[in-house]
């Protein structure tokens, strides 16, 4: 969020826990991009503002903890001592979060994939509407297809993105009988090594698709400790991952910091991706 957005996020977040009775003398950014983590003090809760735009991804994200909170999942849980719902507040959606203080050691690839298996069975037995991983890959496309989104991008590494999205896209999701519900961006920022053991955070990002889809955004050593990985699918998967990290920086719109360095990173992320999928 820029500075102006950024102060009104973070005195919606105050507003909103202040209003339903927690104390709160000081807010800490804990990440800022397209929405806002905050922990809130002394009350000790992570508050997450996110502009009304992504009202229902935040109504969505709350559903989903909402859910496997009832299955013991290994996530990040909503803060009990509020009603379990997406708050507005000026022009922003807030929702507020058990706050889990990080703790060492590093997790190891062993202990990742143990949270990712229980992850994965604690979301076979819950039932809920989420979009299918490839709906971001027509996201891509629409992207990369259209000069006007992305009108940087050079003829050949527009087809060449086209041809990756389209191809392993169609390629990986062909067979769906194995589709079950995910994390969606199951990598190392979005897991948290607390007090509780290992967590996963960032729940919007929930989808359906193989379980490859998320070993794909973990480290590469995670696969090999999880039992009935398809290593040629999650080095597939890993491609496409990186296609579409690529077509994102190619937006007009984009604004990730040192966006000219992982437009160059991406495209070269995905021709090395690539050639271990042929190797």
């Amino acid at each position: 969020m820029e500075p102006a957005e950024l102060r009104r996020a973070v005195a919606a977040g105050r507003a909103t826990a202040a209003g339903l009775g927690l104390q709160v003398d000081d807010a800490v950014v804990i990440h800022n991009s397209d929405r806002l983590a905050l922990r809130l003090t002394p009350c000790d809760v992570l508050v997450r503002v996110a502009p009304l735009g992504h009202l229902a991804d935040s109504e969505f994200e709350v559903e989903v903890a909402r859910r496997l909170a009832d299955v013991d999942a290994p996530v990040a849980g909503l803060d009990p001592r509020v009603e379990p719902r997406v708050y507005a507040c000026d022009a922003f959606a807030v929702s507020l979060w058990t706050y889990y203080a990080p703790v060492g050691p590093e997790i190891t690839p062993a202990a990742y994939a143990d949270v990712l298996e229980r992850h994965h069975a604690a979301l076979r037995q819950v039932d809920l509407n989420a979009p299918h991983f490839t709906g971001r890959v027509a996201a891509a496309l629409r992207e990369v297809t259209d000069r006007e989104r992305s009108p940087e991008l050079s003829d050949s590494d527009r087809s060449f993105l086209t041809d990756t999205l389209g191809g392993l896209g169609s390629t990986i999701s062909g067979d769906k009988a194995g589709d079950q519900l995910l994390h969606g961006e199951a990598h190392p920022g979005n897991l948290l090594n607390t007090r509780r053991g290992p967590l996963l955070v960032d729940l919007a990002t929930c989808c359906r698709g193989p379980i490859e889809w998320d070993l794909a955004h973990a480290p590469e050593e995670v696969g090999e400790h999880y039992a009935g990985a398809d290593h040629d699918l999650i080095r597939r998967c890993r491609a496409l991952n990186w296609a579409l990290f690529s077509a994102w920086r190619w937006r007009q719109a984009d604004q990730m910091p040192d966006r000219a360095h992982w437009r160059v990173e991406g495209l070269q992320s995905v021709r090395t991706a690539l050639d271990r999928c042929e190797g």
